[in-house]
């Protein structure tokens, strides 16, 4: 299958290296360098879905074109929800497959399943809950798009209470999140932990195989059947 490429920083990069091992063919590739109309007038030949690793501020204005050529996108980006809702209405509008994530490790999607497990046998009890991540020092939002897909997923599981959120952002680790939920005699804690961003491409990757040729507006959890 092949695969446009949308931002070509460090994990458009791992995409593309990674790519041929998922039977992948990169179509082309567009960053911040491309010109205006790059996507509308590009030759890129068969395309079967984008994958959008690019920057907050672009995903509105590139979802619409991806959209009217009709291509199936896989977006990585993080920090563009504000405006979700048009784009769900422009997805449906041409019939095209989306699916979208804060974070594409398998094993966080997993992790998540854990915490809100645990935050829905905590929300009747006497627990404090937090959330603490560290990303790399040039990670641009803070709190991550993981972190707050975490908080949605406990107060959706029926945790009503305050969630305390906390970043740092030094060195260049990939990604660590903890849950904690704090007793009056005990604490309890959940951590995830990438030890290589390569496990988002491979995530996106696997995204991008299962996004093909399907219709609709999908989650990571679709895509496992959780």
């Amino acid at each position: 299958m092949r695969l446009l490429l949308i931002g070509h920083g460090r994990m458009g990069s791992l995409v593309e290296k990674l790519a041929p091992e998922y039977g992948c063919e990169i179509a082309g590739i567009l960053d911040e360098n491309s010109r205006a109309g790059a996507i509308a007038e590009g030759d890129f030949g068969t395309v079967d879905v984008a994958v959008d690793f690019s920057l907050p501020d672009a995903v509105p204005a590139t979802f619409p074109q991806l959209a009217a050529r009709g291509f199936n996108v896989v977006i990585g980006t993080t920090g563009w929800h504000a405006n979700e809702a048009k784009m769900k209405e422009i997805a449906a509008g041409a019939g095209i497959g989306v699916i979208a994530s804060a974070n594409f490790s398998l094993g966080m999607q997993i992790f998540q399943l854990a915490v809100e497990t645990a935050a829905a046998k905590f929300a009747s009890q006497s627990y404090g809950a937090w959330i603490y991540e560290v990303h790399h020092s040039a990670k641009k939002d803070a709190p991550s798009g993981t972190a707050f897909m975490l908080k949605r997923a406990m107060e959706q599981a029926g945790y009503r209470k305050p969630i305390d959120m906390s970043s740092t952002r030094a060195g260049s680790a990939p990604g660590i999140h903890t849950v904690g939920f704090d007793g009056p005699s005990d604490v309890v804690t959940f951590t995830h932990e990438v030890r290589d961003r390569a496990v988002f491409a491979r995530g996106a990757l696997e995204a991008a195989k299962w996004l093909k040729g399907r219709r609709g507006w999908f989650t990571m959890r679709d895509m496992l059947g959780v």
